[in-house]
């Protein structure tokens, strides 16, 4: 029973992203909840010093790793085990050894010079802080070792379909690093942090090794640099890991920013990156992951027509859920933030500073979200160089625009007005926190307007693939959406005082079920066919 569920293979795309986007909603919660707990044990002063520790092995995992050798290895996988299943594995192998000898070596070289790049990384850190960011830092770096062979395993359960446990890989990561904060904090302090991100990476490894073995995978300890297949892998890899690195020198140049801003800006643009990244992953990442093996298999056997019926379906799907969701986002991203992360130690203040930033990325939700499919199209095409000029030129001007927006939000001018009263922070002094989110803002849109410029020529216009069409469904249900959330906060509002956990919770809940029911509503009235795909995919599995 237990083998036939662990091996129990999606047969959709919809059904597929269906069960990405649970696990990632599942996992997502508890990553609130670990959020939660976190703004409860410690400051967010003193939080800084681990959101500043885990920039460095993030950076190493989302660039080798995630947007590096993975991102490369399926689509090359998918033409290699049609062609000759035993070089298939063999490539897998090949590839999974090439991972650990590079992570060993990148992880050791990071160890003895963490020191020297965490006063890059936070140069506004006193000497005390510096000092617990190194420690942190450095116990974390075994996170990317363990969390590289998993992300191998990942790519195999994504060709064969299995998407169960890879689903359940990042719910137990996060239950990893809950059960640091309950039962190693208490005796380690913030050090228990560090251990239970270690813990989490084990437990990402351990949840996908069954059903991997299941899938015909055998591990065997050989490095074969002269396989075609795994050459191909790296000169593929090499343009996606300068793209990531873009990605990732965001993250490092904002960490480094705000670590010169007041006390707790790191951790307030983290905590809100962490909520907006919740809708962003349950369907960008979700609907993206599940369509990426359907998009190779249809290219590697030149089913161009497959793959653009695929492709243009997706996109539809994740306007359908994305845009409804950033209006609901924006307008209820008080009450959100107050619900998650309203402990005792999260003040008004960081409140207020929380809220204006995921009310700011709200706008970037849709952007982000079809970035991820995207990518996964050119990816496809074995094309990594074309998104790498995109994120290049997207780095380039979230850098930039920073620098700008910190320094414009830093006296007092129109622009800064402008911002305080949209986003109702007049009370407050220092608010240049909120300039990341923004900078963030208008660099993704950015990247999103540059993929689609370099993509037209594989997959034509969104009126060529009928997206234009569900576009406009789609808005007009999500404006339909927000004014009744917008009425049924402003009713609510003044029938309740909002002082309690209880009243904001019973606010937020009201609004949001009226909310999805008035958008479904409105889209069964337009007829629109997401509403029908899901159903079927759904019912008929």
């Amino acid at each position: 029973m237990i083998k036939r569920i662990i091996n129990s293979r999606s047969k959709t795309i919809t059904f597929s992203a269906g069960l990405i986007a649970f696990s990632v909603g599942a996992s997502a919660i508890l990553g609130l909840l670990r959020d939660r707990l976190l703004v409860s044990y410690f400051d967010v002063a003193r939080l800084d010093i681990y959101f500043a520790a885990f920039t460095i092995p993030d950076f190493i995992y989302g660039v080798v790793i995630t947007g590096g050798v993975v991102a490369a290895f399926l689509p090359v996988f998918a033409g290699a085990i049609e062609k000759d299943e035993k070089e298939g594995w063999k490539l897998a192998n090949n590839t999974l050894s090439a991972i650990l000898i590079l992570l060993l070596f990148l992880c050791g070289i990071l160890f003895i010079f963490a020191p020297f790049i965490v006063k890059v990384v936070a140069p506004g850190f006193s000497a005390e802080y510096l000092e617990k960011t190194v420690l942190l830092t450095r116990i974390m770096l075994l996170s990317p070792i363990l969390l590289g062979a998993s992300s191998l395993f990942s790519g195999v359960l994504q060709y064969f379909d299995r998407f169960l446990s890879y689903s359940l890989a990042p719910i137990f990561y996060n239950i990893g690093i809950i059960l640091g904060i309950f039962f190693l904090t208490p005796y380690f302090g913030i050090i228990g942090l560090a251990y239970g991100v270690v813990l989490g990476s084990f437990l990402h490894l351990l949840v996908q090794l069954p059903s991997s073995l299941f899938s015909g995978f055998s591990y065997r300890p050989i490095l074969d640099l002269n396989q075609e297949d795994l050459r191909k892998v790296f000169r593929l890899v090499l343009p996606r890991i300068v793209g990531q690195i873009s990605a990732k020198v965001n993250v490092i140049v904002i960490t480094a920013l705000a670590s010169l801003l007041t006390a707790g800006s790191i951790s307030i643009f983290n905590l809100a990156n962490h909520l907006q990244s919740f809708p962003v992953r349950i369907i960008g990442v979700a609907f993206a992951v599940a369509a990426f093996p359907s998009f190779s298999k249809s290219l590697a056997a030149n089913e161009k027509k497959k793959f653009l019926k695929n492709f243009s379906s997706v996109i539809c799907q994740v306007l359908f859920f994305i845009i409804p969701i950033s209006v609901i986002v924006f307008l209820l991203r008080a009450q959100i933030v107050r619900l998650v992360l309203g402990a005792e130690g999260f003040g008004w203040k960081e409140t207020q500073l929380t809220a204006a930033s995921l009310g700011i990325f709200a706008f970037s939700f849709f952007a982000s979200a079809l970035v991820h499919v995207m990518v996964r199209a050119f990816f496809s095409f074995q094309n990594t160089k074309t998104p790498v000029i995109a994120s290049l030129v997207s780095m380039a001007s979230n850098i930039i625009l920073s620098f700008f927006f910190v320094w414009l939000l830093g006296f007092e001018n129109a622009f800064r007005s402008f911002f305080a009263i949209i986003l109702r922070l007049e009370a407050i002094t220092n608010i240049e926190v909120v300039a990341f989110p923004l900078a963030l803002l208008v660099s993704t849109f950015l990247h999103l307007t540059l993929l689609l410029y370099f993509l037209n020529g594989k997959v034509g216009t969104f009126r060529e693939m009928g997206v234009g069409k569900c576009l406009k469904r789609t808005l007009f249900s999500s404006l339909v959406t927000g004014m009744i959330t917008f009425l049924t906060l402003r009713v609510l509002g003044t029938m309740m005082a909002l002082d309690t956990f209880f009243a904001v919770f019973l606010q937020t809940a009201v609004a949001f079920v009226l909310a999805a029911a008035t958008y479904l509503l409105v889209s069964k009235m337009l007829k629109s066919p997401e509403l029908l795909s899901i159903k079927e995919a759904f019912l008929n599995r």
